[in-house]
């Protein structure tokens, strides 16, 4: 007598594993956890580094600008008394702040175009305008980028120096007499400026040359076709496909700037008279020259707010643009 053995009954027999559909011990579950596990084990010195040198101190500074850590001689920070809002109230009453917020201010409004657009125009040429030597010019516009603050200041005060500098030497050859660029309220800032979008173009312009590598030579040659000129290819074509690396460039090149220290620093040290003193470098000197820890907080955390607000500001204002 034969015995017909049906189809889900062949199925039947080849399932393995409990009735209740419950995943056998060893199965995918235990293999997850293991990488899960072994992903945190290697994520654990990062995890710790920035626990300890990154997210404690932001912490650490937000509280203590609450306080009067070195306001009253309090050298200790558990000695400090809570001051609620004081700090923050007391900055827009300071008239050295509030300078140094406007003098903030106009190097960011006066050196992000400038930047973004010598960069832009920069990175053009490199691109398509020189052929010979084109590694060269990269190299040398990228140099300053990666060359100590403190040489390019030695660089920068000698063509700078009213009497034996660079542009000294030359107005003399022309029978006229150059004025002290450092030394001046009114051409201080402007000659930071100047330093900052030369230190700074190469950045950007890497990051545009990136840009235009990216357009498709199918869309120039469209253009070009279509009888468009190199000022017509420049304003329809590579303008339009480059905003979202306009977008980054404007992005990170302002925050650098709102941020700007090390050109005050070294070169004038906020003069003269406070007219190149910033932020970043008022905060430094409440800080650490007089110890006004919990003053100097609020500053940090204001000039954040300042920072996230302008970044905000860019990418809707570009948003609709770049999507």
């Amino acid at each position: 007598m034969s015995t017909t053995t049906t189809p889900a009954a062949k199925t039947a027999g080849k399932r393995s594993g409990p009735a209740d559909g419950r995943v056998p011990a060893g199965g995918p579950p235990r293999r997850l956890g293991r990488q899960n596990a072994a992903g945190w084990l290697f994520s654990t010195p990062f995890l710790v580094l920035f626990a300890v040198f990154m997210a404690f101190p932001i912490v650490a500074t937000l509280l203590m600008s609450f306080t009067d850590f070195g306001l009253r001689n309090v050298t200790h920070p558990l000695d400090a008394e809570f001051i609620g809002l004081e700090n923050y109230t007391k900055l827009f009453e300071d008239e050295k702040f509030l300078e140094a917020l406007f003098n903030t201010a106009y190097f960011v409004v006066v050196g992000v175009p400038v930047t973004v657009l010598l960069g832009l125009l920069v990175a053009v040429l490199l691109n398509n305008g020189i052929d010979r030597a084109r590694t060269f010019f990269r190299v040398g516009f990228y140099a300053p980028v990666v060359t100590s603050i403190v040489a390019v200041a030695v660089v920068w005060r000698f063509v700078l120096d009213p009497t034996d500098g660079l542009i000294a030497g030359l107005a003399a050859e022309a029978g006229f007499t150059a004025p002290d660029f450092l030394g001046s309220e009114t051409l201080a800032m402007p000659s930071l400026i100047a330093m900052a979008v030369w230190r700074n173009l190469g950045t950007v312009m890497v990051l545009f040359i990136a840009g235009l590598q990216a357009i498709p030579t199918e869309v120039r040659e469209a253009a070009r076709l279509d009888g468009a000129g190199p000022f017509q290819e420049l304003r329809r074509i590579t303008v339009p496909l480059l905003r979202p690396t306009t977008l980054y460039a404007s992005v990170i090149t302002t925050i650098g700037y709102l941020n700007v220290f090390e050109e005050p620093f070294v070169m004038t040290q906020g003069g003269p008279s406070d007219s190149t003193l910033t932020v970043s470098l008022h905060m430094y000197r409440e800080g650490f020259n007089f110890f006004h820890m919990g003053y100097a907080s609020a500053m940090a955390y204001v000039l954040f707010v300042v920072i996230m607000a302008v970044t905000v500001l860019q990418l809707r204002l570009l948003k609709d643009n770049t999507s």
